[in-house]
């Protein structure tokens, strides 16, 4: 039903995923993953006898560029974007959502995700929640999925659910580690969220980062899991003021208890580049503050 296109995200392969979908006639692909993959994006597409001007609609799960990045340069070779409602005007006009992430990646903004050019507004479709969007012999339903971003779309096709971040990270044979970025992460959100995705009939679930998952209700109840863990590290210190000093406990603290002792040194930086753990220092830390259970 649709084909894995390995991104090779700064040169690594089983990081970052898009997904090629043929609608017989046309062709969709969920997620973009950012421009400074682009021509990895061209040669798999290449591979199977397409070129960016042949994909109509992309799908977004949500706006973060190492999911969208690219979608510009696709809606400008013709494709249609589909997003979220809250995301939608931060693509036709990227200013704020650049903003925010040159305050996290700073110098390495062009090194990770390459150009970010606005799109026009007329190829830009709003999808709401429960929306069921038929494109060709395919029709996808459109399931808000708050939690890791409040703009988050997970889209089911058939039995098959492309989660983005909302379903985590799984890579090889990895663990399941939860993305917590700033400024959107809620804990409550993406619990209600997993509880939505455990209700729908699925046989699997697809991964940005990386691909399929079969044994769903197993696969959520260890995100479940990781979640509580990483919320409650961060609850159980007497400040959460001082970031630098809790992203270096934080790195110790994956590195030497949440990633298995036995875990390669190459899978722990496929792990760390698909889902930097220094990032969700300043997400969960912002939630916990908000939450104002912890000051």
């Amino acid at each position: 039903m649709y084909k894995i296109l390995d991104l090779h995200f700064q040169g690594m392969p089983h990081v970052i995923g898009a997904f090629l979908i043929d609608l017989d006639g046309s062709w969709a692909l969920v997620e973009s993953g950012p421009y400074s993959c682009w021509p990895h994006l061209v040669q798999g597409l290449t591979e199977h006898h397409l070129t960016p001007a042949d994909i109509d609609h992309v799908l977004l799960t949500h706006i973060h560029l190492d999911h969208a990045g690219a979608a510009w340069a696709l809606a400008r070779e013709g494709a249609t974007i589909h997003v979220h409602p809250a995301g939608a005007p931060h693509i036709i006009d990227p200013a704020k959502l650049l903003a925010s992430a040159k305050r996290i990646y700073q110098d390495q903004m062009d090194v990770l995700w390459g150009d970010i050019q606005p799109i026009e507004a007329s190829m830009v479709r709003m999808i709401e929640d429960g929306e069921q969007l038929v494109l060709g012999n395919k029709t996808f339903i459109a399931h808000h999925t708050p939690g890791h971003a409040v703009h988050h779309i997970a889209w089911q096709c058939d039995r098959t659910l492309f989660t983005g971040d909302v379903g985590g990270i799984h890579i090889h044979n990895g663990l399941v580690a939860p993305p917590c970025p700033p400024p959107e992460f809620q804990w409550e959100d993406w619990m209600a969220s997993i509880r939505k995705i455990r209700t729908l009939p699925l046989d699997e679930l697809v991964l940005t980062h990386f691909g399929p998952i079969r044994e769903i209700q197993t696969h959520l109840d260890e995100l479940e899991r990781s979640l509580a863990q990483w919320v409650a590290y961060f609850e159980s210190k007497p400040s959460l003021d001082d970031l630098t000093a809790l992203t270096e406990d934080f790195m110790i603290f994956i590195h030497r208890e949440f990633y298995p002792l036995e875990m390669p040194e190459s899978l722990q930086d496929q792990y760390d580049l698909a889902n930097p753990p220094w990032m969700s220092v300043a997400g969960i830390t912002r939630y916990l503050k908000k939450r104002g259970q912890v000051t």
